[in-house]
């Protein structure tokens, strides 16, 4: 069940990703750049079909809760180009909300935490969907159906900007000049993806990054003199990554964490809803801690200003 537009992206984005992906992997192999491990691209189309074959069995209950805003809506926008430019922008704003609470509410990261599991950086992780998240995806967007826009019009806006959030996971792309200002780069998107200190929980937009300047988890990409090489993955990587393993570990260690002796409720509901890496005894550390131990600017002791840096970047 999807609209026709929606199935006109599928048909034109599907060729474009094969010949993009095929591109990536011929560079990489010509630069010795080992942008791709098998196992890893296998579980990236496995974790994505997963993930959509759970959005294909529940789109008919989201867009049926979406239907009845809709049809109480409160407000509603005649001009076609004003209804679009709204439509892309709200439905970001909100797509910003939802990526940042996958990150800072355990229980949602629970589920997210697949996404960042890959320890590469190229186009097929663009894939590598956060598996559960369908079935509450939807909740964020009820406020845009009761503003009067149409279900399939917010599902279809969705699957557009989500083009854009698999285009921008590459290694293989510098800084896109003016670009850089207002949209999420692959520059942006290195920095969201990488386990480093000073990368952790920044640059959540989709398609804009204006929303993560104005929140205050905006990141750029620090030049390699003055900031360590962006590692890629999770501070604390799965052990055994196999197929069950990287849609459920999260989970399990939550059930692990809940089950030990003496635990106030306070202590359980952080751990279920505080921040990941949340620690009653203070025997792992949030990113927001990790990230305080850091350097103001992250500048290694030694080296010229900051400003200097990016000129020589």
């Amino acid at each position: 069940m999807g609209s026709i537009r929606e199935q006109w992206l599928i048909f034109l984005s599907t060729p474009l990703y094969v010949i993009v992906v095929g591109i990536e992997l011929i560079l990489s192999h010509l630069h010795a750049r080992s942008l791709y491990e098998k196992k890893d691209t296998f579980a990236n189309f496995y974790l994505m079909l997963l993930n959509t074959g759970i959005d294909l069995a529940f789109r008919i209950v989201y867009l049926a809760v979406l239907q009845f805003f809709f049809i109480h809506a409160i407000f509603s926008v005649r001009n076609a180009v004003a209804y679009w430019v709204l439509l892309v922008v709200a439905e970001d704003f909100i797509y910003y909300w939802l990526h940042r609470f996958d990150h800072e509410v355990r229980f949602f990261w629970a589920t997210h935490v697949t996404h960042h599991s890959s320890r590469q950086m190229n186009f097929t992780v663009g894939f590598r969907s956060s598996v559960f998240q369908p079935l509450y995806r939807f909740i964020y967007f009820i406020p845009l159906a009761w503003f009067g826009f149409r279900p399939l019009d917010i599902a279809f806006v969705y699957s557009a900007t989500q083009i854009w959030g698999i285009f921008v996971h590459t290694e293989l792309v510098g800084k896109l000049g003016w670009l850089e200002y207002f949209m999420v780069t692959p520059s942006h998107h290195r920095v969201h993806h990488g386990s480093n200190p000073k990368y952790l929980d920044k640059n959540m937009g989709m398609f804009l990054i204006i929303w993560d300047k104005l929140f205050g988890t905006f990141q750029r990409e620090l030049p390699p003199a003055a900031y360590e090489p962006i590692r890629y993955g999770l501070t604390k990587n799965i052990e055994h990554p196999g197929a069950v393993d990287l849609v459920i570990h999260e989970w399990r260690d939550i059930r692990r964490d809940l089950r030990q002796k003496g635990l106030t409720a306070w202590q359980k509901w952080n751990y279920l809803f505080g921040p990941p890496g949340w620690s009653h005894d203070g025997s792992r550390k949030t990113s927001r801690q990790l990230r305080g131990e850091e350097p103001p600017d992250g500048i290694r002791s030694g080296e010229p200003p900051i400003e200097q840096l990016y000129l020589q970047a």
